[in-house]
């Protein structure tokens, strides 16, 4: 996984609760086993009409939010099933950050374990977004995975997160990536206990 440190974005002010699973990538499209290759299915319902020609009132496929790395979305985003999919195709898309007052906690937690982060602000801040991005699509935001900032013209505020989902965001690791670093310590721990427990 690549590290992500700060991402400098336009925001796709996707402004519908409860999105699940299957509306981010569609039952048909999960018979691919790389984790590659799903952005093209991402939403694709939404995207797509049902001749497969684009959808040209659907909020991804306004050309002003071309090559956006940040998703702006309402409650509960991801629920539904638990497939991983989601985010492979989230993030094969371009997107790296989504923005939520909540998230489903699976996806939440796949979200990390993809390099991607699902962050949850105050429902107030993500409907002041919200208005901000009708009143002016396309506007920069930056968040700032180091500082624990986002940036958005002049409102800037502070966000939580575990420091150890902060720390492998930043370095690029999953749990096994995560656990390889670890490598001296489980070594040290398997050369030294007792031998009659070996």
């Amino acid at each position: 996984m690549k590290p992500l440190r700060k991402i400098t974005s336009k925001a796709v002010p996707l402004d519908m609760p409860n999105v699940d699973t299957d509306q981010i990538i569609p039952k048909q499209f999960l018979k691919r086993v790389e984790r590659t290759g799903f952005g093209q299915f991402l939403f694709y319902d939404w995207r797509f009409n049902e001749d497969d020609s684009l959808n040209e009132s659907f909020i991804l496929n306004k050309d002003v939010y071309n090559g956006a790395q940040v998703l702006l979305a309402r409650d509960n985003f991801g629920c539904g099933s638990s497939r991983e999919h989601a985010p492979w195709a989230l993030l094969d898309y371009g997107f790296k950050i989504i923005i939520a007052p909540s998230f489903a906690d699976i996806f939440y937690n796949n979200c990390f374990q993809n390099g991607m982060l699902p962050l949850k602000l105050d429902e107030k801040l993500i409907e002041g977004l919200f208005e901000r991005e009708n009143e002016e699509p396309g506007r920069p935001l930056t968040v700032d995975l180091e500082k624990l900032t986002l940036s958005a013209g002049e409102l800037e505020v502070n966000f939580e997160l575990e420091p150890n989902k902060q720390k492998k965001l930043l370095e690029g690791l999953d749990d096994i990536g995560w656990t390889l670093t670890l490598q001296t310590a489980i070594s040290d721990y398997e050369n030294n206990r007792n031998p009659a427990m070996r």
